[in-house]
């Protein structure tokens, strides 16, 4: 991705079991896009489309910082399944097999698991209802919603119900509804977890500002951590998504995540269409 700016913006294609997104490299110094540009490029019809974009910008501490938007180009501090696109990307440029890697949630690291898997430690999950944040003190483990949910912040906040069939959930209205809810001030993501047995749970997702996706990073790790939490599985666990497999490790030093990426195509957005 090399910026040209009298022939456009470039951009690549990538995703994570489906999971799509648009990233940007503004290492060179290119500005920001804004939230409008952020929501055009999003238009799936009359833009690019993606779940969530992602931009690199330089940083002295880290190989990269990363920035996330959604769909709304509301922003969001993290994003587990693009920075794995991102780590699995560099890594491939530059033939390194670890990366750090800067967000707003924190420094994340990033290894090779070989065979073309790349894993990540998003960090310590937040417990305390201030930092989800919630609208006001409540516990986390069983919120006052009906269905006892649990709340878990992985960079973004989180809203986790246990069902016994994660198919027969009308996502379409029970996520927007969930999204909004007064008790989440900058709106939630909400999962709908199915457990399968210690080591597995079925995972559907609806992320705030974009909508049900086929997979989704911090919410597999935010699933699985909401299920230590209950007594429900172990802390190493495959998730199924709609879209594939994750695999969640909840370690002392942080929650990890691995699975596939790929990198679809590279494209130029024209000066005539940012104009």
């Amino acid at each position: 991705m090399t910026h040209a700016p009298s022939t456009g913006l470039p951009f690549l294609k990538m995703h994570g079991l489906g999971n799509d997104f648009v990233v940007l490299d503004l290492r060179d110094g290119t500005p920001r896009p804004d939230a409008g540009l952020v929501a055009r490029i999003a238009d799936r019809h009359r833009g690019v489309g993606f779940d969530q974009l992602a931009a690199l910008e330089p940083c002295e501490d880290a190989d990269a910082r990363l920035v996330f938007w959604n769909a709304d180009g509301s922003l969001s501090a993290a994003c587990g399944n693009a920075t794995r696109c991102i780590a699995r990307w560099l890594m491939d440029r530059t033939g390194a097999t670890a990366l750090r890697l800067r967000t707003d949630h924190g420094m994340l690291l990033a290894e090779d698991a070989g065979g073309g898997i790349t894993r990540i430690n998003m960090g310590a999950p937040v417990l305390d209802w201030r930092a989800i944040p919630l609208a006001r003190e409540v516990d986390p483990d069983h919120l006052p919603i009906a269905g006892d949910p649990v709340a878990t912040g992985m960079g973004n906040p989180h809203l986790t119900f246990f069902v016994p069939d994660a198919g027969a959930v009308e996502l379409d209205r029970f996520g927007p509804e969930h999204e909004h809810h007064p008790l989440y001030p900058q709106r939630t993501n909400v999962e709908v977890v199915q457990i399968l047995s210690r080591t597995e749970i079925l995972l559907r997702i609806w992320e705030r500002g974009t909508g049900a996706t086929l997979a989704s990073g911090s919410c597999s790790c935010a699933a699985v951590v909401a299920a230590v939490r209950r007594g429900l599985t172990d802390r190493r666990v495959t998730v199924h998504v709609p879209g594939g497999r994750l695999l969640i490790d909840w370690r002392d030093d942080g929650v990890w995540m691995e699975g596939p990426t790929a990198v679809v195509f590279e494209g130029v957005l024209t000066p005539a269409w940012l104009a």
